[in-house]
Parts: C-alpha cells; sequence; structure tokens
C-alpha cells in the first residue's frame, strides 16, 4: 500500500530506530585488505522515534529536523522521485555521544519513505544513498536485525561492511552507560582527520584481537559466560583506546567517564569500554538486580560530578520497528497494517 491510495491523507509510517553501542574495531590497519571491522549492539533505552505523514510540502518537526530534511532531499535525488511528507520526531539519539545518531534518524527517515510510498527498498538499498557506513556497519546491522553484531569491515569493493556473525545477546544481562552531557566525541571533519593522522595499526595486534574475539569472546557470548566475553570487549576497548588517545586526549574521551567506569569495574562490572568516540561509556552486569545496585553506588559516588549520568539499558534483540498506520483522525483511531 502506498500514498497514491485513496485514503493516502489517512497513512502514516512510524520508526522506531534503537541506539548502538559500538564496542570497538578490529582491524584498523587492513592488512588482509579489509579495513576497520566492528563488534556491537543496539539497546531499548535510547532511540530515535519519529512519524512521516504524507502532506503538500516538506517539512519536519522536532530534534534533528534539519538532518531529516537533509536525508529526504538526499533520497529524492537518488530515486528521482519527490517526497512531500510531514516528519515529526519525537524522540532523536543525541548527536555526537557515540550512540550512532545520525545512521539511525536517516535510516529511520529512508525506511518510513519506503514503506509509506510502497518503494519496498531495504536498509542495504537506503544506506549508501545518506552515505553510511563508510567505516562501520555496526550501526546499519542493529536497525537491520539487532542483537550483537560483528562486521567485516571494508574491502575494495565494499559497499555496506558486511555481517559476518550475529548473535542473540543474552536478554537477561545488562549495559550500564555512562553519559557525560559536557562533552562530544569526534565527528565530522575532525573525525576524518583524525583517522589520517593515526599511525599505522600493527598487523600483529589485529590478528591477536580477530584471534580473541573469534575463539573466546562470541563463544564465551553463546555460552552465557559474561566473565569471559567482558574480558575480551575490556582488552579489545584498551588496544583501540590506546590507540586513539593521540586524537581523543586518552584512551576515553571524557575524564569523567573513565573514573566513573573505574569505580563500576571495582565494583565487579566487565566489558568496559567507550562506544566509538564517545564520550559514552559502557559496562556489563549480569541481570537487573546487579545492575541496579551498580547504578545507584555510582550515582551516589558521583553526585557531585556535573554532566555525568548513568543509564541502565537492556540489549536489543530485533532491529527497528517500522510501521504503516491508517489513522482516523475524526475517530481518534489507528489501524496498523
Amino acid at each position: 500500500m502506498s500514498v497514491n491510495s485513496s485514503s493516502h491523507h489517512k497513512l502514516r509510517a512510524r520508526v522506531i530506530a534503537p541506539a548502538r553501542l559500538h564496542m570497538g574495531f578490529l582491524d584498523l590497519g587492513g592488512s588482509l585488505g579489509r579495513r576497520f571491522g566492528s563488534i556491537g549492539v543496539g539497546v531499548n533505552e535510547i532511540a530515535t522515534r519519529l512519524s512521516m505523514m504524507p502532506s503538500d510540502r516538506l517539512t519536519a518537526h522536532g530534534p534533528g529536523a534539519d538532518r531529516a530534511i537533509a536525508a529526504v532531499n538526499k533520497f529524492v535525488s537518488a530515486l528521482e522521485q519527490d517526497f512531500a511528507v510531514e516528519i515529526r520526531i519525537e524522540d532523536a539519539i543525541p548527536g555526537h555521544i557515540g550512540l550512532g545518531s545520525g545512521t539511525q534518524l536517516e535510516l529511520a527517515v529512508g525506511m518510513a519513505l519506503s514503506r509509506l510510498y510502497g518503494l519496498d527498498l531495504s536498509v542495504r538499498n537506503l544506506a549508501p544513498i545518506v552515505e553510511r557506513g563508510a567505516r562501520s556497519g555496526i550501526g546499519i546491522a542493529v536497525f537491520e536485525q539487532g542483537g550483537l553484531v560483528v562486521d567485516g569491515g571494508r574491502g575494495e569493493n565494499t559497499v555496506i561492511p558486511p555481517v559476518v556473525a550475529r548473535l542473540e545477546f543474552p536478554a537477561d544481562w545488562r549495559l550500564i552507560l555512562v553519559l557525560d552531557e559536557r562533552d562530544l566525541g569526534l565527528h565530522g571533519k575532525d573525525e576524518i582527520e583524525a583517522f589520517r593522522a593515526l599511525p599505522v595499526f600493527p598487523a600483529k595486534e589485529a590478528a591477536h584481537l580477530c584471534h580473541l574475539l573469534l575463539m573466546k569472546g562470541l563463544p564465551a557470548l553463546v555460552e552465557r559466560d559474561i566473565r569471559g566475553f567482558g574480558e575480551v570487549i575490556a582488552e579489545l576497548q584498551r588496544s583501540v583506546g590506546d590507540y586513539f588517545a593521540p586524537a581523543q586526549g586518552g584512551r576515553f574521551t571524557s575524564a569523567g567517564v573513565a573514573k566513573a567506569l573505574a569505580f563500576l569495574e571495582a565494583q565487579g562490572a566487565v566489558g568496559i569500554g567507550q562506544s566509538s568516540w564517545g564520550p559514552t561509556g559502557f559496562c556489563l552486569v549480569e541481570n537487573t538486580t546487579r545492575g541496579e545496585t551498580l547504578v545507584t553506588a555510582a550515582r551516589r559516588q558521583f553526585a557531585g560530578t556535573a554532566g555525568l549520568r548513568f543509564l541502565l539499558a537492556t540489549p536489543r534483540n530485533k532491529g527497528a520497528d517500522v510501521m504503516l498506520e491508517r489513522t482516523n483522525a475524526s475517530r481518534e483511531k489507528t489501524l496498523r497494517l
């Protein structure tokens, strides 16, 4: 069904796109011909939520409205089709804090257009149009299917990094997110320049990280061994964090987040790391009860640190929700199609 139907003014597309944690790169040197390679997971508690309806002109309202309009215009150019829609962004993943805000918003806009206009386009059709997946494919894969995802990096002819492993993340495990509202991670031209300025990543270290993930980290996840999985993520993070240290001022972008993670690790949390360029940090705990205990302790410990926030998050084992609804304004009724 598309907006060309007789009831087009009553159709609405809605998308909920989850934030993603980027848990680290595997081969920043690309000695085998594929560069980057990443591991990451989706979370439920932070998401971009938007709705889209046909309109007489292109408008957008809410956080990230300008970026949403820019994304629509890219789809207009690429698909050679005019899209006059009204976009309402209810929530947006905060930008430049390491949670994949740009990818999730632009893919949400693309999938809403596809559903509303009956275009039958996949996430992988849409991502290159908005130039997503230039380095990591984690944001695209989390939007597409959720769970714990490993991508194979970029080869010479790669359009979007291929997903080489996708596993269910244990539903009872919890992620503690440490956010620093006073800081932003590298992005845009600064991010590109940082990658350019860094030295070649040692092939021996990349081999070690890949060995570690394949023969310890992923089996530990399947066997629900949180300590074993956490040890791998922490080592991967130490290696990549130290490599990026000249560009981001240390292993972690935010000194406050670094202190908070050290505290949480001392309390028994595992899998200590920073998502992407940060400043958002994360760690793992076995269950909700343990997570709530540690979050309460951390909030008490860092009550005097301005901008530091702690959030207990659940893993998301499914991709974005993309829905087409028929609304009846006079009866205030919504029918899911």
